[in-house]
């Protein structure tokens, strides 16, 4: 199949094989088919969710088979391959020889879409960013849609607008590395870039491949786009020096000429009116900072009005999973920070806090250099409980400097912690790996955490 010239890309009756069936796999599958493609899903594992999205693809009338991956996957002229598999995959190499085309889900959703699009990547703060910039751009003239790697795939997405016929949409996307991957015609309006850290190594193999994922945002755009990006951040304030895109920077740090300043009390803006004062700010942290200059940024570009960027900046209090608060007994904090899959957002959560954390780390490990939180943890730590596959890796990284104890499940882990808190203390789950091991995603595994220190207080 042919997919260089994205105006002539055609799909109806097109034979297509969507490789893995998590969310996005389902919503690319769907929306192949409402497009009149012959879908045929495949995944190699047979988990309860994966069941459950068959069961719901084949009363569609798709074709789908779980357990693994037969040789019909490569009777197809193109494939919408999941972020969860490399793209230089074994299988993804042989459907390349054999001459199938090979996209993300990414991908394939903006071709059915001629609306703009606001991409936003970063190693942390995607989630909190995106949902920010996507409210304040609920106004009169724009009608954003979020979606992405936040729940919400864009094929999901895209297909409602092609029912439902939306006016003024503006899609507003979380991207990672991954959805980078295997990209052809995506092309945002404006992209963005928060940070980068080290992450994903497990995936890549060294910080140059994975920063060129990210980049892959940028291939596409022209002198009518714009780049947002982190003046701050020391890979990012070189990268987009000659570039075709329009460029802005933000800072926290007062660095290059930027839409948004701010100083020990208040952001203003170029022409030195006042944004918002910074006691009205609804996150705390400094890195919710730079991720609501990001946004407002971003807003700006879209002639959002100050006022409307303002509000947000000081209702908009989080999103779950995310330093989320869930509950106080005897005195004792605990909170939420399942969305902290990398060794840099446990940093950010530890910064976040004075008071004394019992801290709760482990899932699947994904490259991180945990002893880098030994500076972050000084003074502050009580005691780290350390779970899962990550687990020895963990406590032979932090055990001589940390009171650390290694156990098995996240249960276990929360039970320790409430055994061992004064009042006062915070119990912080912010795990720094992914959540594979014994979770389907970040948001099931905060969701147990939750369930967990419901149990510890019924009432």
């Amino acid at each position: 199949m042919d997919i260089s010239n994205r105006n002539n890309i055609n799909v109806n009756e097109a034979k297509i094989s969507v490789i893995g069936l998590g969310k996005s796999g389902e919503a690319a599958a769907l929306l192949g088919a409402h497009l009149g493609a012959n879908i045929f899903m495949s995944d190699s594992g047979s988990t309860p969710d994966i069941l459950e999205r068959k069961q719901r693809l084949t009363s569609n009338g798709i074709t789908v088979e779980t357990g693994g991956h037969s040789d019909k996957i490569y009777n197809a002229d193109l494939w919408v391959l999941s972020p969860g598999i490399p793209e230089d995959a074994t299988m993804v190499f042989a459907a390349k020889e054999k001459g199938i085309s090979v996209v993300s889900e990414i991908e394939f959703a903006s071709w059915f879409t001629t609306d703009p699009i606001l991409a936003l990547t970063g190693s942390n703060g995607k989630t909190t960013s995106v949902h920010l910039l996507s409210k304040m751009c609920e106004t009169e003239d724009i009608s954003p849609a979020l979606s992405g790697n936040v729940g919400t795939a864009f094929s999901e997405m895209i297909l409602k607008d092609l029912k439902n016929k939306p006016v003024s949409r503006v899609h507003v996307l979380e991207i990672s590395s991954f959805q980078m991957e295997n990209i052809v015609h995506f092309k945002p309006f404006i992209s963005i870039f928060l940070n980068i850290t080290p992450d994903h190594l497990d995936r890549y193999p060294g910080m140059d491949d994975y920063i060129q994922a990210k980049m892959n945002m940028i291939q596409n755009q022209r002198d009518e786009d714009h780049i947002v990006y982190n003046d701050d951040d020391p890979i990012l304030s070189k990268k987009f020096e000659d570039v075709s895109p329009q460029t802005h920077g933000f800072s926290i740090l007062g660095k290059g000429e930027t839409q948004f300043t701010m100083n020990a009390t208040k952001i203003y803006d170029d022409a030195h009116a006042t944004l918002i004062q910074l006691d009205q700010l609804a996150l705390p942290g400094r890195h919710n900072l730079a991720n609501a200059l990001a946004a407002a940024t971003a807003a700006h570009i879209l002639d959002v009005p100050n006022s409307r960027i303002a509000q947000v900046m000081s209702t908009f209090r989080g999103v779950e999973h995310r330093l989320e608060k869930v509950s106080e007994i005897d005195g004792v904090t605990y909170y939420n920070d399942s969305k902290a899959t990398n060794v840099d957002a446990v940093k950010v959560a530890l910064d976040s806090f004075d008071a004394t954390i019992h801290l709760i780390l482990g899932g699947k490990d994904k490259g991180g250099e945990f002893s880098q939180l030994l500076p972050h943890a000084q003074n502050k730590v009580k005691e780290i409980v350390a779970y899962g596959q990550a687990g020895e890796k963990i406590s032979t990284a932090l055990r001589d400097a940390v009171k650390l104890e290694q156990v098995s499940s996240l249960k276990d882990a929360v039970e320790i912690c409430h055994l061992n808190a004064d009042s006062g203390d915070i119990i912080l789950l912010s795990p720094g790996c992914a959540s594979f091991d014994q979770f389907s995603n970040f948001e099931e595994r905060g969701d147990a955490f939750k369930s967990i220190v419901k149990e510890l207080n019924p009432s």
